[in-house]
């Protein structure tokens, strides 16, 4: 089974999000950074490589949120994990049409790809906690 991770980063109370660019079926939809984990590759790894590539920001990955969701008709799931920027490193729109801070109260004011939304709410609680 394939596994999709994305990172949930969070930095004052709020999380990322980022809305798609492309491919034009999913453009101006959000959600979290990350994508495929690579053969050989660990979960974490595959995360910070993806954070680099799409954000140019160096993450530290912590705890999953939420559980497992299921992707592609069941071959593939999607794992998100929370994480926090490191080194003073600021996330770049090299990927994303847009990206936005988002707190616990403003989660429902962007378009969340239907894969991202059971995330969504399981962050609401750790978005309450870090405020």
């Amino acid at each position: 089974m394939r596994v999709i991770v994305g990172a949930a980063i969070i930095e004052g109370g709020r999380v990322l999000g980022c809305a798609r660019a492309k491919p034009p079926e999913v453009a101006g939809k959000w959600e979290f950074p990350g994508g495929k984990v690579e053969s050989g590759e660990t979960e974490v790894a595959a995360l910070v490589r993806e954070c680099v590539e799409e954000l140019a920001v160096r993450i530290e990955v912590g705890d999953r949120v939420g559980t497992d969701v299921p992707l592609a008709h069941g071959r593939a799931v999607l794992r998100i994990y929370q994480a926090r920027l490191l080194g003073g490193d600021q996330p770049q729109r090299l990927e994303h049409a847009e990206l936005r801070w988002l707190a616990a109260d403003e989660l429902d004011q962007v378009p969340w790809l239907p894969a991202d939304e059971p995330i969504v709410d399981a962050l609401r609680p750790l978005l309450a906690d870090t405020e």
